[in-house]
């Protein structure tokens, strides 16, 4: 099974395999692109618009309603703007965020271009950012994209996740890692 299989194997990749036709063939794939980049920004930045996908206390009309309206705020183009309201119609907003990482990864995909997870005990410097992305380019002798994150558990170190392989690095995981060893001897 390819890494495509797997992406467009369940709903969110399904709808965005959709939308990635549908803008290749109109010739607006540069376009969705920068604007799911942006709705992804949107949604990341406003806690409540995340609870507000998230619950079904809210109509799946008030829901269409708001997304629509704040895709129209964002400036965003038609086809993102129609994408949001008709996954708000078949309610399944709450997997709005799912769905644009999909179309992310089918475009990074498309390109050539392998992603990386990045997470981090604190947040990484730009130079920190450059040598890391700069080291797995040379090891898989491919582009890389490196999506970052934090979790303060990790304690200091890095984890990274490309597809299905882990490269853990973190001072958590040494330290049980260590303890195991103590434990056994």
């Amino acid at each position: 099974m390819s890494r495509q299989d797997i992406i467009i194997g369940e709903t969110p990749g399904r709808y965005a395999q959709a939308l990635l036709e549908l803008a290749d063939e109109a010739g607006s794939l540069e376009t969705v692109e920068k604007d799911m980049g942006s709705l992804k920004a949107v949604l990341e930045a406003s806690a409540d618009l995340q609870a507000m996908i998230n619950t079904p206390v809210f109509a799946d009309e008030d829901k269409v309603r708001a997304l629509v309206a704040i895709a129209g705020k964002a400036t965003l183009g038609k086809w993102v703007t129609n994408f949001v309201g008709t996954v708000a119609q078949n309610r399944r907003a709450s997997q709005l965020p799912a769905m644009i990482t999909a179309f992310q990864n089918l475009m990074s995909l498309r390109k050539g271009i392998r992603i990386a997870r990045v997470t981090s005990a604190k947040k990484l410097t730009v130079t920190q950012t450059g040598n890391i992305g700069s080291a797995l380019e040379s090891a898989l002798g491919c582009s890389v994209e490196l999506d970052t994150s934090v979790d303060p558990s990790l304690l200091g170190g890095f984890v990274v996740r490309i597809g299905s392989k882990l490269y853990d690095n973190s001072l958590k995981t040494r330290l049980g890692n260590l303890k195991v060893a103590l434990e056994s001897a």
